[in-house]
This record gives C-alpha cells, structure tokens and sequence, in this order.
C-alpha cells in the first residue's frame, strides 16, 4: 500500500492520561514540550486530528520559528504543513480562530456532512470522504503527503492502531497525575488482548527537567511474541 509514513505526537501525564476528566486542552505540557511539537510539526507535510481536540484548543499550532521555517524552505516545502480536521458530523463552530490562522486547512468527514462545508472554500481547501483509512491514507499520498502526523484525540488514534497503520509514536511524559476513569488517554476504543496487543521498539528517550521524551517504533511482532522470544 502506498501511503504515508504515520508519527503520533502527544503529550500525557505520568499515569498516560491525555486531558483531564472534564477533557480540559491539556495545559500540563512545558514549554520545552511545546517546541518538540513545533519541530515534529515541521518535519511532516500534514497534521491530522480530531474534531474534539480541534474543540477543546479552538486552534492549531503553527510553526513560527525563523529556524524551522527556513529549513522547510530548503526542503522545497511549504511554510505551514497541511492541518486535516476529522470529524463525522461536521459539526464544528466556524467562528474558531482556527478558521482565522494562516495554515492550509482540509476537513475529512462522511458524505452527509462534507454537504455542510462543500459551499464555502474560504474554510477549507479541500473536504475529503472518510469511507475507509486505507484510501483516505492513499489519497493524502497521491496528494503529496509523504509523512502525516497524528495529534489525538485517543478515539482517533485507536482507529490506526487498530489497522496497523501507524508507524512511530512521540509521546512527552509529563510530571503530574490527572486519574479518573473518564479521562481519556492516547489510544482509546475497544482495546486489544494482551496476547494481541502490537508491540513497539523504544528507539530514543531525551530528559528536559521533569519531562521525559520517548520515540517508540512499531516492531511487527505482538507484546506476546516478543516477551516469549525474551524468555
């Protein structure tokens, strides 16, 4: 399949929590943690995320560094990569300042609801179908996208671990403690088997302060396979 190389970039709290039980925006990250994201950011051609973390934060995060822009500019690409709203309902408020940021925006929702933003291209560049993850992933390659990040939320992120289409995970762990069993954490839905659950490799783990920052890469073997070959 051809599609593009796929980095989920979150923060969490030290017991994995991505927001707190109200899904509060998640204001516990430092400012070390924000310029990671700045720099994964722009590293890839498009960002894609959830209608409720689009919601929460009302915006995106644009790159602004001199540094980064004019690296982006060496690498014959664009000043801002794409940012991808999901969201099946359409539901979203076009008054967010997101609508108001200089980034190129699309939105991929159903058929239904694409009907709601179709008339208006001065919110969204382009308004993809999501039928299934395979096509939406070959249709962002043949546009161009050779590398996409993921920035939740954990419903989202559980729709690509679930069909193996994710390939890297940044994830900044963060020195606090939100429990509660509502709060949502980086992968949601319905969960694996501990016998087939996917594995992934710890490729790199930085300490800034309290934060540590932690690069894991899927390993196509099982958590099960793995430990039984260690044994």
């Amino acid at each position: 399949m051809n599609r593009p190389q796929t980095v989920v970039i979150l923060a969490m709290s030290i017991d994995g929590k991505i927001a707190d039980i109200k899904r509060s925006p998640a204001r516990f990250p430092s400012v070390a943690d924000r310029k990671h994201l700045e720099k994964q950011l722009a590293a890839v051609d498009a960002a894609l995320f959830g209608a409720g973390t689009l919601r929460a934060y009302g915006t995106t995060l644009p790159i602004t560094s001199p540094h980064l822009l004019q690296w982006r500019q060496e690498q014959n690409k664009p000043p801002q990569p794409i940012h991808i709203v999901c969201s099946a309902s359409g539901q979203l408020d076009p008054n967010l300042r997101f609508f108001r940021q200089k980034v190129p925006r699309w939105l991929l929702t159903t058929k239904t609801a694409s009907q709601l933003w179709q008339a208006d291209p001065n919110y969204f560049e382009r308004v993809l179908i999501l039928e299934n993850w395979l096509t939406v992933l070959e249709q962002f390659s043949q546009s161009g996208i050779e590398k996409l990040a993921i920035l939740g939320g954990g419903e989202l992120i559980a729709s690509l671990v679930a069909e193996d289409l994710i390939d890297e995970f940044w994830l900044t762990l963060c020195p606090v403690i939100l429990g509660g069993v509502d709060a949502p954490s980086p992968v949601e839905g319905i969960g694996f088997i501990a016998s087939d659950a996917p594995f992934w490799e710890l490729c790199s783990v930085e300490r800034i302060e309290n934060e540590l920052f932690l690069n894991y890469r899927r390993v196509k073997a099982s958590a099960y396979d793995t430990a039984t070959n260690l044994s």
